[in-house]
């Protein structure tokens, strides 16, 4: 009897969570997500990569039982992203500060391991550390038609050369309905706030108008574009880079035609973040999302944006001591952990009438 109410209670809860819909209209509901991966390394020395501290004989000690500790870890948290939605889980996940393609073959297989599916992507760019941007899809949920790389050309206040991450952009279509809708999402890492947040402004500036000029080219194709930009942006929604260069708005209301909407900005207004940083929280993990894709017509059956999350389940929080109630960390001042990152996931929920 209890083992059927508590059964009762959680479909009741799942379909309290649904957009208002008639009761006629079926739905389909996918999620979408971004995390940081904190240092994603393997224990070998990739050539002309500063992984050094990430080997065996390394700062951090980095054995193959910590590697394998990480992935399990990692996989732990992305097998159940979007599970109060869809048993599936997420459709793509994108991901950051990645060694190479490897740890994402590596990250796949231990998620397959888990009973979950997902195919990697990742373009090596110039990264001064060696990390880089990913992409995790589940092959059932979306098809893959296109990848490529932006490289970042920037510099930074003393006329250095910035060596960052590229910019990612996988475009594919979302199956299970027809017609097929194409979606582009751009995967992103911004240059970090080394030196302080001022005057490590202008490349994460330059990294927004890149991004900016990716979305118009794509607009510029197709004015109807649904386009996902997401990633640790190193700033927040109301930094210059995101609000101004990039133009990513707080409300709807203020998303014209040829738009971005902003849909972490709220969140933070509330006191809400991805990380924690100094007794405070900062929302560098973003999700935003194109004008067509926050107003589609529900009606045409057309995929449309519903809500976001920032995944802060408490197995991936510090539950007590100083650093309680924030993220749980693989190292913290060197010491390992065993935890997952410093940043929380963010996701986004899409839905459809069928």
């Amino acid at each position: 009897m209890q083992k059927h109410l508590r059964l009762l209670c959680v479909l009741c809860a799942m379909i309290l969570m649904l957009p208002m819909r008639a009761e006629d209209k079926p739905m389909q509901v996918r999620c979408i997500a971004f995390y940081n991966l904190e240092n994603l390394f393997d224990t070998i020395h990739d050539e002309g990569k500063n992984d050094y501290e990430y080997l065996p004989d390394g700062g951090m000690k980095w054995t193959s039982i910590k590697y394998e500790h990480k992935l399990k870890n990692m996989a732990k948290a992305i097998t159940q992203f979007g599970l109060e939605i869809d048993p599936r889980g997420a459709m793509c996940v994108g991901v950051a500060e990645v060694e190479n393609i490897h740890c994402l073959e590596d990250l796949c297989a231990t998620m397959q391991e888990m009973g979950r599916t997902y195919k990697p992507i990742l373009i090596e760019g110039p990264d001064r550390r060696g990390v880089d941007v990913g992409f995790l899809y589940n092959p059932d949920m979306f098809k893959v038609t296109n990848t490529q790389g932006y490289e970042l050309k920037a510099h930074y206040a003393d006329g250095g050369v910035v060596k960052t991450r590229l910019q990612l952009v996988v475009s594919g279509y979302i199956l299970g309905s027809k017609p097929l809708e194409k979606i582009h999402i751009i995967v992103n890492h911004w240059p970090s706030r080394y030196g302080g947040e001022e005057a490590s402004r202008p490349p994460r500036d330059t990294a927004a108008m890149l991004t900016r000029k990716i979305c118009d080219s794509l607009y510029l194709k197709d004015p109807k574009a649904k386009i996902v930009v997401m990633g640790d942006l190193n700033d927040d929604p109301d930094n210059h880079s995101c609000a101004v260069e990039l133009g990513a708005k707080r409300t709807r209301e203020e998303v014209e035609k040829g738009g971005l909407f902003n849909t972490m900005w709220q969140k933070l207004d509330r006191g809400i973040g991805s990380l924690a940083y100094n007794g405070g929280w900062n929302l560098f993990d973003q999700i935003i999302i194109s004008e067509p894709l926050l107003n589609a017509d529900l009606e045409a059956g057309e995929w449309c944006y519903w809500k976001s999350e920032i995944f802060n389940k408490p197995f991936l929080t510090v539950q007590e001591g100083k650093d309680k109630g924030t993220p749980l960390r693989t190292h913290k001042g060197g010491v390992w952990q065993d935890g997952y990152g410093d940043h929380y996931p963010t996701m986004i929920y899409i839905y459809r009438y069928k």
